[in-house]
């Protein structure tokens, strides 16, 4: 057996070397970061699995658009890492809105809640990741909010 005489990255791409130790971006960086994006699915038809939430939320958000409306209110449950928070991103891209994440224990005054609502543009997406976690204060101001459709409304 022979005796190797050179590091091992030296057999590779030479400059394997430099990328690990630099700061600046280069079109190696730009792939890496194109292909990270890309992993996402950003439609349903994209998303694998779950056939029928998927089937469900292309007759809500088909309805909705024919209605000329908002999606109604929609709750994604389940453990984590199954893909709650991309499935929001895409029924708000289906639907041609923004999307606004934020995570309930983030949200701790009323007054936290009331600047998000204020800031969603007609039929934007709010996303809550862990809503059982919201603080009950902050409750009060976001059921009467969803009753009423002050952020979901197309009025």
């Amino acid at each position: 057996m022979k005796e190797r005489t050179r590091p091992f990255f030296e057999d590779r791409d030479s400059d394997f070397e430099n990328r690990l130790v630099s700061t600046e971006t280069n079109a190696y960086d730009a792939l890496d970061s194109e292909s990270e994006v890309s992993l996402r699915p950003t439609t349903l038809d994209e998303y694998v699995g779950q056939e029928k939430a998927k089937e469900n939320l292309r007759v809500f958000i088909e309805a909705a658009k024919m209605r000329g409306e908002a999606i109604d209110h929609v709750l994604l449950y389940g453990p984590p890492g199954l893909g709650k928070t991309t499935l929001a991103s895409i029924i708000a891209a289906e639907m041609g809105v923004n999307i606004r994440i934020t995570s309930g224990p983030a949200i701790d005054k009323q007054g936290d809640l009331a600047a998000l609502l204020s800031n969603l543009q007609h039929g934007d997406v709010l996303f809550i990741d862990e809503i059982h976690r919201l603080n009950r204060a902050v409750e009060e101001i976001l059921y009467p909010a969803m009753r009423k459709g002050l952020f979901f409304s197309s009025r």
